[in-house]
């Protein structure tokens, strides 16, 4: 029972708290970021990317589904952050494993395969012979073009796990002859791990890159 009219105003009354109070700065979760930060060289350049990626990826797909580019510039994202992070002591490097890359080209190329047989079947019969072809090679022709077709899922898959393996393989396969080393080989080696570090970064990007537009020409294959 309300035992003053203005007791429902009074902050320390209910649950006996003062966190009452922070009900005053629930209105700044409703104002939008921009109003508080202005946009760093990360967010522009970050900004950058993505609209570089939009234009190529728009070019390879066409206009054919609005927003599709989206679907591999988050995919491009996703390994482009997890091959930089393998790259630092003791991080998980999760890229240079079969399970991660696989439940990525897989369901990808599963999905363009079953849309493309169901919405443009002659389309992907004509896919099957190379323009040009002598009709007595075509019979080899359908056999070889329907392996390249089923084996392209494994071959990204194998080309971003493998590529991810070799450079850290390298690199620890060197860093662990440090202790038998002395002072002048020491500083030629922390040059070497250097510069293959840098070839690693470039290999993280480059790998993102081709995974996606790898991905990105193989759908627009069946429209």
């Amino acid at each position: 029972m309300m035992t003053n009219l203005f007791s429902s105003f009074d902050p320390s009354t209910y649950l006996n708290t003062s966190l009452n109070w922070l009900s005053t700065f629930l209105g700044l979760m409703f104002l939008p970021t921009m109003y508080w930060l202005i946009p760093s060289r990360y967010n522009f350049i970050w900004n950058k990317i993505i609209m570089t990626l939009h234009k190529e990826f728009k070019v390879l797909l066409g206009n054919n589904i609005k927003g599709s580019t989206l679907i591999f510039i988050s995919l491009f994202s996703l390994i482009v952050f997890n091959n930089f992070l393998g790259l630092f002591p003791y991080i998980f490097t999760s890229t240079s494993h079969l399970i991660l890359t696989l439940s990525l080209s897989l369901p990808l190329w599963l999905s363009f395969m079953i849309y493309g047989w169901i919405n443009n079947t002659m389309h992907m019969f004509t896919h099957l012979v190379p323009q040009g072809t002598p009709p007595v090679l075509m019979p080899f022709m359908v056999c070889i073009e329907t392996m390249s077709n089923i084996i392209r899922p494994g071959t990204l898959a194998v080309r971003l796990a493998a590529n991810m393996i070799a450079g850290h393989l390298l690199m620890t396969l060197l860093g662990n002859t440090g202790p038998m080393l002395n002072l002048v080989l020491i500083n030629v080696l922390i040059i070497t791990q250097l510069l293959l570090l840098l070839l690693e970064s470039a290999v993280a990007i480059i790998q993102s890159y081709v995974f996606a537009i790898l991905s990105t020409l193989y759908s627009s294959e069946v429209n």
